[in-house]
């Protein structure tokens, strides 16, 4: 008669099978202790930043204005609130500053700002935004534009991108930032050397495109913005 062998291992021992489900129980479990640490030091940092939302010019003010903008959560409108966005981004008084809001952003929402910025708005939009803030000085606080070549190549930039965006992949006309374009212009001057940095930059007389782009009982009045300036 045959005899059956005893098992090899002793009873304290675990078997590959026991030590593979323990391992994996153990690999969820600290996983999951990790993700909800993050999550905790997140709503933590998150919570913390927000209660500087309050001061008026704070980074943290911008990046939740911006948040605003891109939520845009009214009863009688949807999308992103651009004319918001806009005036934020005008109000930032330098790319330091910008960096701020941006890491702001990134403490209070967890994501990325310019990532959602290029996710909420068409390329030519973008490309205004990005016009915009390529403008300001490195630092400093003065928000109002200053006249130099940096921001001449951005108003030109942001004109073309309004002349460029299309709606639902219909060619349009953002007249909304054409007017913000003339209305931070302080003389004839600085829409005359804007003309010079299109020209330039896109190889295209500048008045001649916002004629196109624009329509007749639109043109007067758009120039006019500008005719009221003094000359420099």
């Amino acid at each position: 008669m045959k005899t059956q062998e005893a098992p090899t291992h002793s009873p304290d021992e675990f078997t590959l099978k026991e030590k593979l489900t323990y391992g994996i129980v153990g690999l969820v479990v600290i996983g999951g202790s990790f993700f909800i640490g993050r999550s905790l030091i997140r709503k933590a940092r998150a919570a913390s930043e927000e209660k500087k939302t309050y001061v008026e010019g704070n980074p943290a003010t911008f990046a939740k204005q911006i948040r605003m903008a891109f939520e845009n959560d009214t009863w009688f409108g949807w999308g992103t609130d651009e004319e918001a966005l806009r005036k934020t981004l005008q109000a930032i008084p330098s790319k330091d500053a910008m960096r701020r809001v941006i890491n702001s952003y990134q403490k209070l929402y967890a994501r990325s700002m310019m990532a959602d910025m290029q996710s909420e708005l068409t390329t030519s939009e973008y490309n205004e935004m990005l016009a915009i803030i390529a403008a300001k000085p490195e630092t400093g606080n003065a928000a109002v534009p200053q006249s130099s070549p940096l921001q001449y190549q951005s108003w030109a930039k942001r004109l073309k991108a309004a002349f460029d965006i299309t709606y639902w992949f219909v060619p349009g006309t953002d007249e909304d930032a054409i007017k913000a374009v003339f209305m931070e212009m302080r003389s004839q001057s600085d829409f005359w050397q804007t003309a010079q940095a299109y020209q330039a930059l896109y190889n295209n007389d500048m008045m001649k495109d916002l004629k196109t782009e624009l329509e007749f009982w639109e043109y007067a009045p758009m120039m006019d913005i500008i005719m009221k300036k003094p000359q420099a």
